[in-house]
């Protein structure tokens, strides 16, 4: 599995104008779900997200998790984040899981999120959507989890 996460103040995502998921200060996470990810793949970015210690402390140091902060996450499934784009002009996504199991792992790891204590939004798996954010920081991090498809 692949994620783009992004600390945010603000995040929402819209479908046809209307708001589907909407979170303030916390990550919005664009993940992709490779052809040969499980749900261990999906545990090991959950835990890895909830205790990233990217959020600043009184200090102005990243010590805090999103856990410690009290923040929200946004999920979006971004099957694009396994395009390869080596060849051609035109990506290839032949490393991103087929749909329904695609689907399936990301209900999966925004479950399993939830289950750690954090408030998690979404967007709709497989929809065309409008993501809005407001970084903070800003501050971009790419997570893979180990067994991660090779490409993009």
């Amino acid at each position: 599995m692949r994620a783009v996460v992004q600390r945010v103040h603000e995040s929402e995502v819209r479908i046809d104008g209307e708001s589907v998921g909407k979170i303030g200060p916390g990550l919005m996470v664009l993940l992709g779900v490779g052809t040969g990810d499980t749900e261990k793949d999906a545990d090991f970015l959950a835990e890895k997200m909830v205790n990233l210690r990217i959020f600043e402390d009184e200090n102005g140091k990243m010590n805090r998790s999103l856990l410690d902060a009290g923040a929200e996450m946004l999920v979006v499934s971004q099957f694009t984040l396994y395009g390869d784009c080596r060849k051609g002009r035109r990506p290839s996504f032949i490393h991103a899981a087929p749909p329904d199991r695609a689907d399936a792992l990301y209900q999966y790891f925004v479950q399993e999120t939830k289950k750690k204590g954090v408030h998690v939004e979404t967007g709709r798996f497989g929809a065309m959507m409008d993501v809005s954010l407001i970084n903070n920081g800003p501050v971009t991090l790419i997570i893979e989890s180990p067994g991660s498809a090779p490409g993009a």
